[in-house]
């Protein structure tokens, strides 16, 4: 897990997911790969293009503007970095640039209108990179290595995204694995445990049964709880963490408190 991919845009969340992805860079001793992308804008009812034309030419000011700043403070930094440069959607752009990634940096909630709408970002991203994605909430300023909670529901995303992120759960202090059972596990968390102490990673098992209170809910009481600093998952699986079309994992993007990873 050296690969490190951060999304550079001038929004709101931008603070955030730099230093998050520096926390991560040092930590894993890694290459920070910095993807600037200039968002192409959509107007409705902009048929002949002026002002949508207008509106790409701010964007790629502001972004120019945003490069030279970072890019002032990176050098200074104690990672090693590259940089890129795109037009275009944001989600294909990143999607396009992580074949090669091993964990892909966003934000975890829903931006200022009309863009980027961080939370369809994640979501995307996480479906079709098929790599794991931390969220961070707009507000957190660096990413804590200390307490890791896995919200475990025993389906293949959830066993992807720990097998994934081994790297990043051994500089963990402590570990633990949340179920909230609902019969639809396929992997027991006592599996999960004994999968990660192979890797000198030994993770405590807490399980609730609580058929009425929604997964979320559960997950983010015992991340308060537990005091973890940040919470690992699959996205879109099946069972509890699916729910309609997916329900807890837009929930988990949308009110977490916490940096989220998320895999599928």
């Amino acid at each position: 897990m050296k690969n490190i991919l951060l999304l550079i845009h001038d929004d709101e969340g931008q603070e955030a997911r730099l230093q998050a992805a520096l926390d991560l860079t040092r930590a894993l001793n890694g290459h920070l790969s910095c993807i600037d992308v200039t968002m192409v804008p959509s107007i409705a009812g902009d048929y002949d293009g002026i002002g949508s034309a207008m509106l790409l030419g701010d964007e790629r000011d502001r972004e120019a503007a945003n490069k030279a700043s970072l890019e002032a403070r990176l050098v200074s930094e104690d990672v090693v970095w590259s940089w890129s440069d795109v037009t275009g959607f944001a989600a294909e752009a990143v999607i396009e640039a992580a074949a090669l990634a091993d964990l892909i940096i966003l934000n975890r909630k829903l931006d200022q209108f009309p863009y980027p709408d961080m939370r369809e970002l994640a979501s995307s991203i996480v479906v079709k990179a098929r790599k794991p994605v931390v969220a961070v909430p707009d507000d957190v300023r660096g990413f804590k290595l200390g307490r890791a909670l896995i919200a475990w529901d025993g389906q293949g995303a959830a066993a992807a995204t720990m097998r994934a992120c081994v790297p990043l759960l051994a500089l963990a202090e402590e570990v633990q694995i949340f179920m909230a059972r609902d019969g639809a596990e396929q992997t027991e968390p006592t599996e999960a445990a004994q999968y990660l102490s192979r890797h000198n990673i030994h993770a405590s098992i807490r399980i609730v049964d609580d058929g009425l209170t929604p997964a979320d809910q559960l997950i983010a009481d015992e991340a308060a709880n537990w005091h973890a600093d940040y919470i690992l998952m699959g996205a879109y699986g099946r069972g509890r963490l699916m729910e309609t079309f997916g329900g807890v994992t837009k929930r988990m993007l949308a009110h977490s408190k916490l940096p989220l990873i998320l895999g599928h």
